[in-house]
């Protein structure tokens, strides 16, 4: 990677301010940064976009969606890897930690195979063979109401790129489907269930937490160690639930229910992640805390697209609004997944960071991409 590119003329979106000035980019890294509106001589003239960091994206389900775009269908992995790889540049994402369950219930009503081993290594060979334009870390989402837990997650070790490791616990009755009537809802509608198959599924779930939960949760937690990745929490929604996850040593909270929650997870000095869709559409659609109210609350640290990737920088420009700070409201989708992950290397403008980097127009409060550089290299 020799090519320089000079992006000039720009308000470019640095640690806690939005300055105007141009970014040189050179060998894959941020090579100079400076102020003023001059353009030089073979730079990109930006007319005034914002230039800024490429987004990092914590939690998405897009290659799952990707690799079963309808239940039961199932598309060729590579194929499907390499549409959400695309896909993800294309609205500036340029680091992500891909969401693959790990833990499978082959039996009962509602059950469902393993598939995290095979496609993580396929994934890493096509990195490996330098055919995605973004870069690429796994996140485990280890189900404890499952039956293969401990199996699966021991298929990977440190050399795997987990990134994150997620404690999820989908128990019916409490933490995002304590309502069981939305679990109900959710779960008739995507499987059509009849009321019968629905009880016997959830007696199933609440069976397998009671026989493997506490089990599955230690060792979970212990691999997370393992490989060396950020332990995450899933829908806390109680104080006393941040309280064990605090001594898990979780250091991301993803999506707490409540604004107990919440202040509980601040308190420990746990990083709050909500989804982009939440604040866009003003509301969880589980019926959970509304991200705009953790937002206003200060309670709010990262954002994710969730299940909508386009979401990112669109909320994240909101945010910025809300808060009456851009610089801030960009932060929550580049500096702060960064630190909460332990990547030094990206989330900001600065000389010696990765080149990842963004260029974007406001189209009113809706921002349009202009230009999406991956470790310096043109992808979008």
């Amino acid at each position: 990677m020799t090519e320089e590119i000079i992006l000039a003329n720009a308000e470019i979106v640095l640690p806690g301010e939005v300055r105007r000035g141009a970014v040189m980019l050179r060998e894959g890294r941020i090579a100079d940064v400076s102020e003023g509106a001059g353009v030089a001589k073979g730079a990109v003239d930006c007319a005034g976009d914002l230039v800024m960091p490429g987004l990092i994206e914590l939690h998405t389900d897009n290659l799952e969606r990707h690799i079963q775009p309808r239940p039961a269908v199932h598309w060729p992995h590579d194929a499907a890897i390499l549409a959400h790889d695309a896909e993800l540049a294309s609205v500036g994402i340029t680091t992500v930690f891909d969401a693959m369950r790990v833990g499978s219930v082959p039996s009962g009503i509602g059950k469902y195979a393993e598939y995290a081993r095979g496609l993580a290594s396929e994934l890493l060979a096509l990195r490996e063979a330098q055919a995605l334009k973004i870069s690429h870390f796994l996140h485990l989402r280890a189900e404890v109401c499952s039956e293969t837990l401990e199996a699966e997650m021991a298929a990977f070790g440190p050399e795997d790129r987990v990134g994150i490791v997620s404690l999820m616990d989908h128990t019916p009755g409490q933490r995002q489907f304590r309502d069981i009537s939305k679990l109900e809802t959710y779960v008739k509608g995507k499987h059509g269930l009849n009321d019968a198959e629905f009880s016997a599924h959830v007696a199933q779930l609440q069976a397998l937490r009671a026989a493997h939960g506490v089990r599955h949760e230690a060792a979970a937690v212990a691999h997370a160690r393992r490989y060396g990745a950020a332990l995450a929490s899933h829908d806390d929604t109680t104080a006393g639930q941040v309280a064990v996850s605090a001594a898990h040593g979780v250091r991301i909270a993803e999506f707490p229910t409540t604004v107990e929650a919440a202040r509980a997870c601040h308190a420990a000095g746990i990083a709050v992640i909500m989804g982009a869709p939440n604040l866009i559409r003003g509301g969880s659609h589980s019926g959970n805390v509304a991200a705009g109210e953790l937002a206003d609350l200060d309670l709010l640290d990262i954002l994710s697209s969730d299940y909508v990737p386009s979401a990112l920088l669109y909320a994240a420009v909101r945010l910025g609004r809300l808060r009456g700070d851009l610089a801030r409201g960009i932060a929550a989708v580049t500096e702060a997944p960064a630190r909460a992950v332990g990547l030094t290397d990206r989330g900001r403008i600065a000389p010696g960071a990765r080149a990842d980097v963004i260029r974007v127009t406001l189209r009113g409060e809706t921002p349009a991409l202009r230009g999406v550089w991956s470790h310096g290299r043109r992808v979008a």
